[in-house]
């Protein structure tokens, strides 16, 4: 994907070469007493690009992770930095291990000896490389690497930059737990703001009513088939889990799905909606829009011809392998690629590094200026048209931004431009024919101008 976003602008093969692969990759065994016996746990981190510093990329907890998965990510991370013009490099990590195999004190002992593994080479630093949760981690195990690293390093006030995704009560941010599925409603409020984009689809119209298919209820698929649903008024008429997938024509309620997968463990049985067991073959269900928001390669040159979707909106990373893309944009099918859509995370991470680095939350100073000024512009309008406003219509001109609205209005600025910037490579190029590649194009010529002017 790479080499046809590079040649179609004429990238000059050396840059290309430098951009392409990782800068760096740390590979770290480090023992852990569990339960009385040592074991010993294999682990990574990896830089893509440091065009921008720090690097950026979450960690992940799997079985399955191995370095050409975390080297793949992290060069991922890179392209989707530049895309939404956050100013980091690329990076990511991950430990080969089953989060649900360990307690919470385990996985607690286990973190802190991954972080001291990744500080003695600081591939875990506020000005240098910077993780965040992903698969198999979250906020508990980011302020466990927060406080960790602050131990080791007591004398750096900005130590609890060191990460972002932590809880909000230990210097996260509100908005950041659901950034990434906010982030895929805002990227395709966007795409449906533009009727030829939407066209180009084989769809006509805004989200409302649009048949939506959301594979994975992990953070992101939860959140996004949340507010899509509730905000929007697409239908979302399958999710799919591993263990099966649930069908009901007329919307799934997602918040009643999440608590019944919560109070049973899984998806068969919900009432009033159908349950398959196949839940790989509900990929090729019938709707307008398919979200996967699971794992990577799930979408395959197996199984594209037979998606019937119009419109694959990316939430995962890498969901559509290379041959699976090929195909799909043969048949006209338009994705929506992953390192756009689902950079609400690290945009999100972004603003809480900046909230750690100037130690104050966003709207603490300027809210009640806000309201003094709405007070002046109520009390100028009852004076000129004689009569007192309603008091709703004062409270809603008297409400002051918080942190959450700050975010939630940078989250949707940030994925507004990144489209229309994307759009624009993509209908002004012959050789840029889907979204995909145009985001490549925007990505590679942001990263090669700052390694141009760098002097590289």
């Amino acid at each position: 994907m790479f080499d046809r976003a590079a040649a179609a602008i004429g990238l000059d093969p050396g840059l290309a070469a430098v951009m392409k692969h990782c800068r760096a990759v740390y590979q770290v065994r480090f023992p852990v007493r569990i339960r009385g016996q040592i074991q010993v746990f294999v682990g990574w981190r990896a830089v893509h690009s440091e065009h921008r510093l720090p690097t950026k990329g979450g960690i992940r907890y799997a079985p399955v992770v191995d370095q050409d998965e975390v080297e793949a990510l992290a060069a991922l991370m890179s392209y989707k930095c530049a895309v939404v013009d956050v100013p980091f490099g690329g990076s990511k990590g991950g430990l080969c291990l089953d989060p649900a195999q360990y307690t919470a004190d385990e996985l607690e002992a286990i973190t802190r000896a991954f972080t001291r593994e990744l500080a003695r080479r600081q591939f875990i630093s506020p000005s240098v490389n910077v993780p965040a949760p992903d698969v198999g981690t979250g906020p508990r195990e980011m302020a466990w690497m927060a406080d960790e690293y602050r131990r080791l390093f007591p004398s750096d006030i900005n130590a609890m930059a060191c990460v972002t995704g932590k809880p909000a009560t230990q210097s996260g941010i509100r908005g950041r737990v659901e950034a990434t599925g906010r982030g895929v409603q805002y990227g395709l409020r966007e795409f449906f703001r533009h009727p030829e984009d939407v066209a180009r689809a084989g769809l006509t119209g805004t989200l409302a009513g649009k048949r939506v298919v959301v594979q994975g209820m992990g953070n992101v698929g939860y959140h996004a088939a949340k507010f899509l649903s509730e905000e929007d008024g697409a239908r979302v008429v399958c999710v799919i889990e591993r263990n099966g997938a649930v069908f009901a024509s007329d919307g799934i309620n997602i918040e009643k799905l999440a608590e019944y997968r919560r109070e049973t463990g899984g998806l068969k049985g919900f009432p009033g909606a159908r349950f398959d067991p196949d839940g790989a073959a509900a990929l090729e269900a019938d709707c307008d829009i398919l979200v996967p928001a699971a794992l990577e390669n799930q979408i395959t040159a197996e199984n594209a011809p037979r998606v019937r979707a119009r419109l694959v909106a990316e939430a995962a990373n890498g969901p559509v392998t290379f041959e699976a893309d090929e195909i799909l944009r043969s048949r006209g099918v338009v994705v929506v690629p992953d390192f756009y859509l689902n950079a609400g995370g690290v945009t999100v991470s972004y603003f809480e590094w900046i909230k750690n680095l100037s130690h104050i939350r966003f709207g603490r100073m300027e809210r009640r200026i806000h309201e003094l000024r709405a007070d002046r512009t109520v009390a100028a309008i009852e004076a000129a048209v004689g009569q007192p406003l309603q008091p709703e219509m004062v409270a809603g001109l008297r409400a002051g931004a918080d942190e959450l609205d700050v975010i939630r209005s940078g989250l949707d600025d940030t994925m507004r431009r990144a489209y229309q910037e994307v759009r624009e490579v993509w209908h002004a190029c012959g050789r840029t024919p889907d979204l995909r590649t145009a985001a490549y194009v925007v990505a590679i010529r942001k990263i090669a101008r700052s390694y141009q002017e760098m002097g590289v």
